[in-house]
């Protein structure tokens, strides 16, 4: 049986974006286009899960989703809210209210996909997906040092995707944006035509006043050629409007992507100094390697100073270090926090393994196969790592898991995310002889490509 979801906008052309990526899905999609059209089509309807847009006229999605939760017949059916608003404050006042997570209103397929799959629409899939990481049998060059690729390339490749990214989302939105102007023009057009008929020719003069028939055919021509002027104005002059709008809207769309770029940074600033200060005058930082030093320094421990506390899950080569497993462990670890009534910060850092990799720039790096002589890999490091940014680092189940977890200790337990240095190892890198081999050296990568969690007991702020 398909599934069926509610869709509550009232912008025509963000119900027909979302509608269309939720259709590709094999999902029936229904709409409406306020809050009271959504409670009143649930009266008679019962979806399996609803998305809801935040300012809307009359009554906004915020007092909508509490009126929904307030009645027993719908208050299991999951609501998303859908909309602009950002921030760990709104997630948590929309969690309050009983809605189940907050998606983007610039959203990507692949985050629509990941709600799908969250909220039970489609069928899990991460047991029967096989890794996209497999390690490709290509023959090392004869030469003992491959050529380095330039400096820039990693960062020319990330913006490149980035601007092929917005220009796709950009393009979807104009291409729905200008299928809603034509629908409207076309509607107005008939609803014209329907109200103003052409009025029909006279009768023919009788046959002693034979000019007559030949003026009022070409009055009728006349009238007509100007009707249809007239039309054609008013659909010029529509087209118009609507390039206009496309133009501003296209102008917003780029001011809502640096205001959510400094956003992030806003966020990264918070970030680094809740993770700097001391939660509550009682913990001390763990601490922090030293950029200069070489690789093959262990990772801080309680014998050399570390947090004995810490727990640490690895992370396989080309998976986003927030997720998943490490997605599964944080999960435990909060219920554990919030059973023990725990306030403080859970400091989550992610360390990046070097790794022996095999490959190029453009098709991408894979790790080498364990028989290569360690000395004949292409590149050592961890270019997927390199090429997260911030965001990308987490993904949406994880974040909403956070601002969760805050809502429901009152505040009393934080998370702060920060990044680890590649210098702090939990195993040791072996020596680089001529007999060593990519297996030997990537085993010590995969332990140190990890994520650790911290606790620092204290007062959340």
């Amino acid at each position: 049986m398909r599934k069926r979801a509610l869709i509550v906008d009232d912008s025509k052309s963000a119900r027909v974006v979302l509608s269309r990526m939720l259709e590709k899905y094999g999902i029936e999609v229904d709409m409406a286009e306020s809050a009271e059209q959504a409670i009143q089509y649930l009266e008679h309807q019962r979806p399996d899960a609803i998305f809801m847009d935040h300012l809307m006229p009359g009554m906004d999605g915020l007092q909508a989703v509490k009126v929904i939760k307030e009645d027993p017949r719908n208050a299991t059916i999951p609501i998303m809210m859908y909309t602009s608003q950002e921030g760990e404050l709104y997630v948590g006042q929309a969690r309050a209210l009983g809605a189940f997570g907050v998606l983007p209103k610039q959203v990507r397929p692949v985050d629509v996909s990941k709600v799908l799959y969250e909220l039970h629409l489609l069928p899990d899939r991460r047991d029967s997906e096989s890794s996209a990481l497999a390690p490709v049998d290509i023959e090392a060059p004869a030469a003992a040092k491959p050529p380095v690729p330039p400096a820039g390339a990693d960062s020319t490749k990330r913006l490149e995707t980035a601007i092929r990214e917005q220009s796709a989302d950009l393009r979807r939105f104009v291409v729905a944006s200008l299928d809603s102007f034509a629908a409207r023009i076309v509607g107005d057009v008939r609803d014209q035509a329907t109200k103003s008929p052409i009025e029909p020719l006279p009768p023919p003069p009788p046959p002693p006043r034979p000019p007559w028939p030949w003026i009022a055919a070409t009055a009728s021509a006349v009238l007509a050629v100007i009707a249809f002027g007239v039309l054609w104005m008013g659909v010029r002059d529509r087209l118009a409007a609507a390039q206009a709008e496309i133009a501003t809207l296209s102008a917003t769309a780029t001011r809502l992507d640096r205001a959510r770029a400094d956003l992030d940074q806003a966020a990264a600033r918070l970030t680094a100094a809740l993770a700097n200060a001391p939660a509550g005058g009682a913990a001390t930082p763990s601490p922090v390697a030293s950029p200069d030093t070489a690789p093959g320094t262990p990772a801080p421990t309680a014998a050399n100073g570390g947090d004995a506390g810490a727990r640490v899950v690895t992370v396989p080569y080309g998976e986003v270090p927030l997720d998943r497993g490490r997605l599964d462990a944080m999960r435990g670890l909060l219920s554990q926090l919030e059973a023990q009534g725990f306030h403080g910060v859970v400091k989550v850092t992610s360390y990046p393994g070097l790794f022996c990799l095999t490959g190029n720039p453009t098709d991408g790096y894979v790790p080498a196969k364990p028989t290569l002589p360690a000395a004949q890999c292409d590149a050592i490091g961890n270019p997927f790592e390199e090429s997260l940014s911030g965001q990308q680092r987490q993904s949406l189940a994880f974040g909403n898991l956070i601002a969760g977890a805050r809502e429901r200790s009152g505040g009393a337990i934080a998370v702060a995310i920060q990044d680890g240095s590649s210098a702090q190892v939990a195993l040791p890198y072996p020596a680089r002889t001529s007999t060593l081999t990519a297996g030997e050296w990537n085993k010590a990568a995969a332990a140190n490509n990890r994520v650790e969690f911290t606790i620092e007991p204290g007062t959340a702020q």
